[in-house]
This record gives C-alpha cells, structure tokens and sequence, in this order.
C-alpha cells in the first residue's frame, strides 16, 4: 500500500506535486501548531506596511482544519491539477504556472478591490484565505476545456463536465459553506479562459502569453507524436504537387 501511495506520488508532475505537498505540510503544520495561520492569511495591512509579502502566497496554501472538507480540496487538487497539467499544459509547465500565478492574482485583486467596495466589504474582509477558490478555479478552466466528458455526482444523477462547477457551488450551499469562495474561483477561470482560449480566436492576439523568464525557469521535454510502425503513407497525387 505505502508502495503504491510512493509511486502514484513520484508520478504526478512537478507543479501538481510540489502544490499539493505545500499544501499538505502547511495544513498539518497549522493543525499541529507549528505554524500559525495568522501568520499566513492575506492582510493586506501588514503587507504593505510591514513588508509581509509571503502573505501572498501562504494564503493560497492553507486549507482550514484537516477534515472532510480538507480530503474533498486535496481530491479536487490533485485530480484537476494533474488533468489539467499532464493533458491540456503536457509540455507546456511554464504555461500552467503562469495561469495559477494569473489565478492568484486575480483572485487578490478581486479581494482587495472588494474590500473597498460599500456593503460589499464586510463579506470579502472575511476571505482571508484564497486556497479553496484557486483550486475552484482549476476545476472550472478544466470543464470548460473538456465540456463533453460524462460525469455523475455521487450516483445520483448525470451531467456533462461543462456543469461540474455549477453542481459543486449547488453542493457547497447545500451543506452551509460559503458560496463565495467557489464563485471567486469561476470569474478567476473564466477570466482565463476567455483570455486564453475565447479572445484569441476573436482577435488573432494571445495576452496571456507566457513571460520568456518564466519559461526559463522550466526546461520542458518536447512532446514527440510516434509514428506507428509497420504503416506505409501513399504518396501524394501529381495534382496535389501542383
């Protein structure tokens, strides 16, 4: 059993597996207070005046307390984050760190304007933590790149990928949680995915293109289509060469 845990882990690609370990270790961590979490919630306050820039990032690693609601995020990160990194991205790791690193800071962006907003404020002061709505919002850029895929929620009725965000915010209400947490992550997915997939076709532009020091932080192995043995390509037709 440890056997297989140890290579379904060394399978998973790096961002998937380096994100969920941080996630892992920083969730135990708080729950067995060695860290703090108010040392990791996003103030904006003590990041721009006490300089506590890793707020930034420690708010989109720490899942709440170790419960069925922390199994069900870390089922969602891995599944969609792999699925997302070894399919859609497979080749492309600059790119799929780019998108979460447009994620994180659009998800920010949204609570801090927020937070400015009159009888709006109240509700975004109290996201403190972004992780769930990040992993939301890899789920959602997910459905809308493969919207066909059947898919069934716990064996009680059926539906297409393309509604699987829609089933889950219906869940989240159903059970009391916070239904603005899944719906940060939807306008964070589909932020990206109309700038990366819908607009480009529109306009023949790319804004979302990935920054070269990006890329060169990761050395991606090209992605080689083999070529079946045994068949034979007929030659073309003396029309076709004309």
């Amino acid at each position: 059993m440890a056997q297989a845990v140890e290579e379904w882990y060394k399978q998973m690609p790096v961002i998937t597996r380096s994100y969920l370990t941080a996630a892992v270790v920083t969730t135990i961590g708080c729950s067995l207070d060695i860290i703090s979490p108010y040392h990791l919630y996003l103030n904006p306050k003590l990041v721009v005046k006490q300089y506590q820039f890793w707020r930034l990032v420690t708010n989109f690693l720490y899942f709440r307390k170790m419960d069925l609601d922390f199994l069900f995020h870390m089922f969602f990160l891995a599944r969609y984050c792999k699925l997302l990194e070894e399919n859609s991205f497979r080749g492309r790791t600059a790119d799929f760190f780019y998108m979460l690193l447009f994620g994180a800071t659009v998800l920010t962006g949204i609570v801090l304007l927020g937070g400015m907003i009159p009888y709006l404020s109240e509700s975004f002061a109290k996201i403190i933590f972004l992780s769930n709505s990040l992993t939301f919002m890899m789920v959602y850029v997910w459905s809308k790149q493969n919207p066909f895929i059947h898919m069934s929620f716990l064996g009680l009725f059926n539906f297409t990928a393309a509604y699987l965000p829609w089933v889950l915010l219906g869940f989240s209400v159903l059970v009391g949680a916070s239904a603005w947490v899944d719906l940060l992550g939807m306008i964070a997915g589909h932020a990206y995915y109309f700038l990366e997939d819908v607009y480009p076709q529109m306009t023949g532009r790319r804004p979302l293109k990935t920054p070269s020091f990006i890329k060169a932080l990761f050395a991606d192995d090209p992605v080689v289509v083999a070529r079946p043995a045994n068949v034979r390509f007929a030659a073309p037709q003396v029309d076709e060469l004309h």
